[in-house]
């Protein structure tokens, strides 16, 4: 690999790791302002709760991020369709629990990634592709979902959700250079 690729690939390494940070935080973010009882609700019969997205990111991080390089991104240890289940005694500190251990499969594999192993072969569902691509996948998987706990969050909270952005209005204040009055 030449410098340039060598340098491009450690920038595209610790860019895809910045953006799950801060999917991660934006997550946090919304699921410190709901209740368990909002955690837990599903607003009809096909929807998933909070609950449900946060368990489900836990399994999913943890199934394609352990042996990221080495085994099938969909371990068979996995469960998939118990992540869509949450028992009625279930508790929310033990749902995180699950989100923290992917995370942290996903931090553990990241600290081991080298730029030339953007271009290895991995498996997901045995569909080959390389680590960039499977990255992305995992970007895009994991937005979709913080996306969804920001919505619920912000539909539960209605007028008390505190904005993870800047708030509505003030956009000309942010461009104007004082990102403090933003928040």
């Amino acid at each position: 690999m030449s410098d340039s690729t060598d340098s491009l690939s450690a920038d595209v390494l610790r860019d895809a790791l910045l953006t799950f940070r801060r999917q991660k935080e934006l997550a946090e973010r919304a699921l410190a302002q709901v209740t368990d009882d909002d955690f837990f609700r599903t607003i009809d019969a096909e929807s998933n709760s909070i609950a449900v997205l946060v368990k489900h990111i836990g399994g999913n991080l943890r199934s394609r991020w352990t042996d990221f390089l080495t085994s099938d991104g969909e371990k068979p240890t996995r469960d998939r369709d118990s992540e869509f289940v949450v028992d009625v005694r279930a508790e929310r500190a033990a749902i995180t629990s699950l989100w923290d251990a992917g995370w942290r499969a996903l931090s553990d594999s990241f600290a081991q990634l080298r730029p030339g192993d953007l271009t290895a072969t991995v498996t997901i569902r045995g569909e080959a592709m390389t680590a960039v691509a499977a990255i992305h996948r995992g970007l895009a998987h994991i937005s979709q979902h913080v996306g969804q706990i920001v919505l619920l969050a912000k539909h539960y909270r209605s007028a008390e959700w505190q904005t993870l952005s800047i708030p509505r209005g003030q956009s000309r204040t942010w461009q104007a250079g004082d990102p403090t009055k933003s928040r």
